[in-house]
């Protein structure tokens, strides 16, 4: 059993997270294209990505190998001759149930010691290869910005040898125009090994030089000269090239994003960040109510020892306990103003309303996004248990799904794996979108999906165990009868 599961388990996951990478690749590819990188960089980088994935592919992967092992038992009727034998279905299932669990116990162990790492390696890359330059590709007839402070155009490129035609360099680095023209017939680009310097030799050309013309007072008749003009057989330049190097950045910038701690660090972060959210829930109540809905404190100083203190409001004073009973009509305060200071009672009224419901957003929007961060880090610490235990349940629906199908191979039953592991995967990034909005709790809805799913496997397991076929509607009818009809009797 053993040997029949290892071999379509260890396939299936590397084409699982080939699939996932290719996902990767594609959504990044934009960061990858036009920046010169070298090849290691890129397979570096692809390599990060794959050991970040394979908490995903392992549930997959144990879901296909099941299916298939199963599957190809029943197809050459074996699991038929081992049931006929005097052995149960669970004990056939009980090699590859412990090898299951051993795999949802690597698989927490990978997500708790090796992700944190290797997400931590692969986003430093990543944030490295998105503000890399892109590389200099200077193309005949259009004009090249890639070098700071020049602009460079050819007529057109040789396809035999590197020589150029037609150039036109603009010097823009004293950001005085267009005041500096080189003009050439042909040329020569390279770049130096360190990526620091274009080097352009260039041939048979001229050098437009605009001065400002400077006038003497003392000498009147002194001749000024706006324009130098200097042709050339032969010149090279040199023109600095910054960002096109490729250097990795320090990883300890990342290291406390949610995504590269571990359970224990992810604790001390919700609590941390609980904490903080509690003070500025607190604050931003006292300092409504403190500031905003009491705005007559009296702020009085004491002659003989020169300190402040404050007069509480009126309102504030007659919410003690001792004179709840006071009552202020504010109509007939209103009422006995005239016409024109109502007019400015109401328009700073409506002022400062504005002001509060402006300060009350702002404070939402502030929590909300406290929220949020808290609600991420939690969904990363469920994560780690969610992905190994998702690969316990998923052999108690391969497994059993693949002796009642009785079909091996890569035909029927990626089919199936595919359209479970879809349910699943769709069914758990609701979950994880409801605990960021803030609809859920985080363990309702990072643990949804596997609650969802162990059920089916139950049933699996029970219709493969009794040998009943999966679609009896007959049997599947009788049975809601018989329900009722106990109801009905008591």
């Amino acid at each position: 059993m053993l040997k029949s599961f290892v071999g379509p388990f260890v396939a299936t996951l590397f084409i699982a997270v080939f699939v996932l990478v290719m996902q990767f690749l594609w959504l990044y590819v934009d960061d990858l294209i036009g920046k010169g990188l070298e090849l290691y960089i890129v397979a570096k980088l692809l390599f990060l990505a794959s050991v970040s994935i394979v908490p995903m592919a392992l549930p997959i992967a144990v879901l296909i190998a099941s299916i298939m092992t199963f599957g190809n038992f029943g197809e050459h009727f074996e699991l038929t001759a081992i049931k006929s034998s005097g052995i149960s279905l669970q004990r056939i299932m009980f090699p590859l149930m412990i090898l299951s669990f051993f795999i949802a116990i690597g698989a927490f162990v990978f997500t708790e010691k090796v992700i944190p790492y290797s997400n931590l390696k692969m986003y430093t890359l990543l944030f490295d290869v998105r503000h890399q330059n892109p590389a200099l590709d200077i193309r005949a007839g259009i004009f090249s910005n890639d070098v700071d402070g020049y602009s460079i155009r050819i007529g057109k490129k040789s396809d035999k040898t590197t020589m150029m035609y037609d150039f036109m360099i603009y010097d823009h680095t004293e950001n005085l125009g267009n005041k500096t023209v080189i003009v050439a017939d042909s040329g020569v680009i390279k770049v130096t090994d360190d990526i620091k310097f274009m080097v352009i030799t260039m041939y048979n050309g001229c050098k437009y030089e605009e001065k400002e013309e400077e006038e003497d007072e003392k000498d009147q008749d002194k001749k000024a000269y706006p324009h130098i003009k200097n042709e050339f057989s032969e010149q090279t330049i040199s023109l600095p090239l910054k960002g096109f190097n490729f250097e990795e950045s320090d990883d300890a910038v990342f290291k406390k994003n949610y995504q590269m701690l571990d359970m224990k660090k992810l604790n001390i972060a919700i609590d941390s960040l609980t904490i903080k959210y509690e003070r500025k829930l607190i604050f931003t109540q006292k300092t409504l109510i403190g500031n905003k809905f009491f705005k007559n404190e009296v702020k009085l100083r004491n002659k003989e020892d020169s300190t402040n203190f404050f007069i509480p409001d009126s309102v504030k004073r007659s919410l003690s306990a001792n004179n709840l009973p006071v009552i202020i009509d504010l109509d007939t305060a209103f009422n006995t103003e005239g016409f024109h200071e109502q007019g400015e009672i109401l328009k700073l009224a409506s002022e400062y309303a504005k002001k509060v419901e402006e300060q009350i957003v702002n404070s939402k929007r502030e929590l909300r996004q406290k929220e949020e961060w808290i609600a991420k880090h939690k969904i990363v610490w469920h994560n780690k248990l969610t992905y190994a235990v998702a690969c316990f349940i998923f052999f108690f629906i391969g497994a059993p799904l693949g002796a009642i199908i009785k079909k091996g191979g890569f035909g029927l039953p990626i089919i199936i794996s595919i359209l479970f592991f879809l349910t699943y995967y769709i069914i758990s990034m609701t979950g994880k979108k409801f605990v960021t909005e803030g609809i859920w709790e985080a363990t309702f809805g990072m643990w949804f999906s596997s609650g969802l799913i162990f059920p089916v496997g139950i049933f699996l397991t029970w219709k493969a165990t009794t040998d009943s076929p999966l679609l009896n509607f007959e049997g599947y009818k009788e049975a809601i009868i018989k329900f009722f009809k106990r109801f009905k009797k008591s």
